[in-house]
């Protein structure tokens, strides 16, 4: 339920850094995703302070780590709007702040595993191997489809897309696991899914509402001159077309 608050934390920090603008329908389409996804995930459970401060305080990091993602692949300047050349650089900072975690909570576990390092059955090391090289395909796929979504859209469309995700995960719990969902929950997920539905209509109308081809914000130079070129030829032409009217 707390994880529900991500979105505000994008939109909060996407408006501080001016990554959006202050709409009420933008504003509306926040809260009925985050109070449709409260609702959704509602429970009577054990509060618990320490689980509480750590999964808010991902959520307002997360927010601030995908605002300046953002920001960095949508300035053409830097050149970074490939999501290959962002992964390159991102990520062996990414796996040098992981290792230190890894190395705590996971390392002598995995050292001392029969599985990997102690192996005795060579079958067993070879799936598990084929195992981790298949989750860390599938984890570049994923690296790779959110930093192009963000390169393309913005971090609150990619927040947005997650939760969709999340609720497609909660369903599927409850129908294949047995989770109860309560009617609050189903008022939960009617609202979630409002909200979502109504960002991509906005989104729709927003894209056809741009007269003209405009480049987007971090679009390269070379795109800019080819539609002034594009733009200058049209306006030549038309002035042929004038002239051989004035003459005949």
């Amino acid at each position: 339920m707390t994880k529900s608050s991500a979105v505000l934390f994008i939109l909060i920090f996407s408006l501080i850094f001016k990554l959006e603008e202050l709409r009420a329908a933008l504003v509306l389409v926040v809260l009925l995703i985050a109070g449709g996804l409260f609702m959704f995930t509602y429970k009577s459970t054990q509060f618990n302070v320490e689980g509480f401060a750590l999964v808010l305080g991902a959520s307002f990091i997360g927010g601030i780590r995908w605002t300046l993602t953002q920001m960095l692949l949508q300035k053409a300047e830097l050149g970074l709007q490939n999501p290959i050349d962002t992964m390159f650089h991102l990520q062996p900072l990414m796996f040098l702040g992981l290792f230190p975690l890894f190395a705590v909570f996971e390392g002598l576990h995995l050292s001392t595993s029969e599985k990997i390092f102690r192996f005795q059955d060579t079958g067993l090391l070879l799936r598990v191997l084929g195992s981790l090289f298949l989750g860390g395909i599938l984890a570049f796929g994923l690296g790779f489809s959110e930093f192009l979504l963000v390169s393309r859209t913005s971090s609150l469309t990619l927040s947005i897309a997650g939760i969709f995700k999340e609720v497609c995960t909660l369903l599927l719990a409850a129908h294949l696991l047995g989770d109860q969902i309560s009617l609050l929950n189903w008022l939960g997920f009617a609202l979630c899914l409002s909200g979502i539905s109504l960002h991509v209509a906005l989104k729709a109308l927003h894209s056809k509402g741009d007269g003209g081809p405009k480049p987007s914000k971090g679009s390269s130079p070379d795109l800019e001159l080819l539609l002034r070129s594009s733009q200058r030829e049209d306006d030549d032409n038309e002035e042929e077309y004038f002239v051989a009217q004035g003459q005949q």
